[in-house]
């Protein structure tokens, strides 16, 4: 759980990894051949990721989210199959042992990952899909899909996620300093993104996600195999 994500994402190299040689072979094939594009957007705890992450694909309807299936409880106002899919921790590590995981990853003693069949049944259709992922599930999907646009959510300062995590009311004392801890390594990522973005004013932050997406959408599709494959 240690390991240098931002060493991972410029070398396209996890250390850590959760698939087959044969699904990254098969990752490589479709991002040849695709139309669609795959959209991840990471952030500090309480960067306000989710928010925008909905404003976003109000906004944009070609976009196809990425439903995250994860062992922790829904927080207020979340249900399941729209938010997250909640499952037991039990029925999480048979789906890794099946290998129905893109990515995962453990968080504050929660796991949290990608599902597969999802992923490659909608990229084989040519639909845009949006992925709001941690740091070392952004690594894992730049590496089997290295033509995927990673987006980093930065809050304004240190200072400022903290009141917005108390604000946020929904962890104690404690685990607001661990998530805040967590932040500061988590912010030395940022560079490593494509674009990042800072969510000072959430509509102009909303705005600034919308226009990139927009912008690598209309993209000449076409790339060369040499830009797919890292040397």
């Amino acid at each position: 759980m240690d390991e240098d994500v931002g060493q991972a994402i410029t070398d396209y190299a996890i250390k850590r990894t959760h698939t087959t040689a044969r699904d990254y072979a098969l990752s490589i094939r479709i991002s040849m051949n695709r139309k669609g594009q795959i959209f991840v957007i990471s952030a500090p705890s309480g960067s306000g990721k989710t928010t925008i992450c909905k404003r976003v694909l109000r906004r944009i309807k070609s976009l196809t989210p990425s439903i995250s299936v994860t062992t922790r409880h829904p927080r207020p106002g979340e249900k399941n199959k729209k938010d997250y899919h909640y499952i037991s921790v039990e029925s999480f590590k048979k789906k890794i042992e099946e290998e129905s995981f893109f990515e995962w990853t453990e968080n504050f003693g929660y796991f949290y990952g990608t599902p597969k069949g999802f992923i490659l049944e909608n990229i084989r259709k040519g639909k845009n899909l949006l992925l709001s992922i941690d740091m070392k599930g952004a690594a894992h999907i730049k590496r089997k899909f290295p033509d995927s646009v990673l987006i980093f959510i930065k809050p304004p300062s240190l200072k400022e996620l903290s009141h917005r995590l108390r604000r946020r009311a929904s962890d104690g004392k404690a685990e607001i300093v661990k998530r805040l801890r967590k932040a500061k390594k988590e912010l030395s990522y940022a560079s490593r993104y494509d674009y990042v973005v800072i969510n000072n004013r959430l509509d102009d932050a909303v705005d600034e996600v919308v226009s990139i997406i927009r912008k690598e959408i209309n993209k000449d599709s076409n790339k060369t195999f040499e830009k797919l494959i890292p040397a």
